[in-house]
């Protein structure tokens, strides 16, 4: 293909397996997003779990999604055949979907998020390796965004319909949560009817090799300051849980707090793919700071909150550095880690971030516990100022 037809409108040169692994990716977000939406207030209001506790469930979850990334993703590199493990693991995040309405104590709930969060591990490495597969280099920025975009419109849809169910079944959160078991179905069957993988033609010399240790650390140093720039990234930034329970905490009804993840998914979902199409003509160290800004505005204006209004447009801004954050670190892992050993380096990237997400979350848990709940968002955007003034300070060779 062309590089000029694609410049010109870059989503229309993308590859149906990519738009394929991105409407999988709407379904199981809608899915998903309709119980977490709802899932910090159970475990609040109905299980009665604290905040620290809520810190350390979202924090475990998202860390045993990290460290599963990592063997999916060499596995995926060993067998050359990625669409297997993404099936599997958005089929195990499925099954898990029942649980959750079921729940009768927080054991429930962290047992459920675990299982979830490991088909999440499973899925996630060889679907973003599966992505650069098929994808052209000069378009994966464009491919990233996309897929990121179409996630967060399932992620906008699914506490939207959260929104409406809770006020046709009558603040019923049970009975509201069955309803994320059809579009966890439907994603799983689209997965294994349309989304064709590349054969071993189309993959590059080498790619069904097994990854050694010894390849692992010949990764190139350029990989690893993308891992390490990634980790300090995810410190600057917690679970999205918080969101839902700063906006309850100032004073939004239950029945509402579906809405602090719509707004923040909507700005999300709105520049995800903008963001990522800049990402293959622009700076990255430019894009990387404008999302160090927004997330440092979004902790100023939730720390701020008197009423929901500010909640919610602290909740935008956290959308719109994800949109500027996400989809360019998927490229440039994609763009550092060779060929054969990129499943692997999605894994260790996504280890490595899931770490760090389980550090800022169960110390936003604790700040929010002992200090209250500003001083977790005053200390969530004084670690984005300091990694802004390090990304500021540091001077690589080569212009980006």
């Amino acid at each position: 293909m062309a590089r000029s037809s694609s410049s010109a409108a870059p989503w229309r040169a993308l590859p149906a397996g990519v738009w394929a692994l991105g409407f999988g990716s709407l379904f199981m977000d809608m899915s998903s997003e309709l119980i977490h939406s709802l899932l910090p207030v159970l475990m609040s209001t109905v299980l009665g779990a604290s905040m620290l506790t809520i810190g350390f469930v979202e924090g475990v979850a998202e860390a045993t999604a990290a460290i599963t990334k990592v063997f999916s993703g060499a596995l995926s590199d060993h067998l050359g055949k990625r669409k297997v493990l993404v099936v599997l693991g958005y089929g195990l995040a499925a099954v898990t979907k029942p649980i959750f309405p079921l729940a009768t104590s927080v054991a429930w709930v962290f047992g459920a998020r675990f299982v979830d969060r490991v088909g999440k591990g499973i899925r996630g490495a060889p679907r973003d390796a599966l992505v650069a597969d098929l994808t052209p280099a000069h378009l994966r920025g464009a491919a990233y965004g996309l897929r990121q975009a179409l996630d967060s419109v399932g992620a906008v849809l699914g506490p939207l319909l959260a929104l409406v169910l809770m006020a046709v079944f009558a603040g019923d959160i049970a009975a509201v949560m069955w309803v994320a078991v059809v579009p966890a179905v439907v994603t799983v069957a689209l997965l294994v009817v349309v989304v064709r993988e590349p054969d071993g033609s189309d993959r590059p010399a080498g790619a069904r090799a097994p990854a050694s240790g010894a390849e692992v650390l010949r990764l190139p140093v350029r990989y690893w300051l993308v891992v390490l720039l990634g980790a300090v990234f995810t410190l600057a930034r917690f679970s999205e849980a918080f969101l839902v329970l700063r906006a309850q905490d100032v004073g939004l009804a239950v029945a509402y707090v579906p809405l602090v993840l719509i707004v923040m998914n909507v700005a999300y979902a709105g520049m995800a793919y903008p963001a990522g199409a800049a990402a293959d003509r622009v700076s990255r160290r430019a894009l990387l700071l404008l999302g160090l800004a927004l997330l440092i505005a979004a902790d100023a204006a939730l720390a701020a909150a008197r009423a929901p209004w500010l909640a919610f447009v602290g909740a935008a801004l956290w959308g719109l550095h994800m949109a500027f954050t996400q989809g360019l670190f998927a490229k440039l892992v994609a763009d550092t880690a060779p060929a054969e050993l990129r499943g692997t380096g999605f894994g260790i990237f996504n280890l490595v971030s899931g770490g760090a997400l389980l550090l800022a979350s169960v110390l936003a848990g604790w700040f929010w516990s002992t200090l209250g709940a500003p001083a977790t968002f005053v200390a969530g955007a004084a670690f984005s100022a300091v990694a802004a003034a390090g990304l500021l300070a540091y001077r690589p060779g080569p212009p980006s």
